[in-house]
């Protein structure tokens, strides 16, 4: 063979691997960025699942709680409203029933503490909304790779002749500088 027709077939054969590594790098790409949208999915998912479960369960300890101190206090004023003996009587009796329930209350759960309940609830949707903006900030990363990737010359002929095309970035949506608001109401 000819020196000539060696140095085609070795430019080819060069090509040819360039564009395959190409093709495989550009696949890598868009499928790591693909996983760490999913990682993002996953975050907004566990935000989804974890907000409503602590919004109900502090709302429910919350009203038992405000129950059982609703109940002292009414009894308390009946007391201190009471003229009678029997009614001071029936009042004592309903504070002491109120102590009663507060007290099994606070033996089956030592830990109850609304505000702590509370406490906990805001730490837990600012651990969410963390996880979230770390996923969200992988995610661009690995966007901005993939299009720099996409974008270089000669790797970009191979992207358009494959339809290899730039990803969007996450953007928030308008409005999401303001927090939301969590109601326990």
């Amino acid at each position: 063979m000819k020196k000539s027709t060696l140095a085609v077939i070795g430019a080819l054969t060069i090509l040819v691997i360039w564009g395959l590594t190409s093709y495989n790098s550009l696949v890598s790409l868009n499928e790591t960025t693909d996983a760490q949208w999913a990682k993002v999915e996953t975050q907004y998912q566990r935000r989804f699942d974890l907000i409503p479960n602590l919004v109900n369960s502090v709302r429910g300890i919350l009203a038992q709680e405000q129950e059982v101190f609703g109940d002292i206090a009414e009894a308390r004023t009946r007391y201190a409203n009471a003229t009678a003996a029997n009614d001071k009587a029936a009042a004592a009796s309903q504070i002491e029933s109120a102590f009663g329930r507060l007290l099994v209350i606070m033996e089956n759960y030592p830990q109850l503490q609304s505000s702590a309940n509370v406490q906990d609830l805001m730490a837990q949707l600012e651990g969410a909304e963390n996880r979230i903006s770390v996923e969200r900030t992988r995610f661009n990363d690995m966007v901005r790779d993939y299009n720099v990737s996409v974008k270089r010359f000669p790797r970009n002929i191979i992207a358009d002749l494959l339809c290899f095309g730039e990803r969007a970035y996450f953007e928030a949506a308008s409005g999401a500088e303001t927090a939301p608001t969590v109601n326990l109401e």
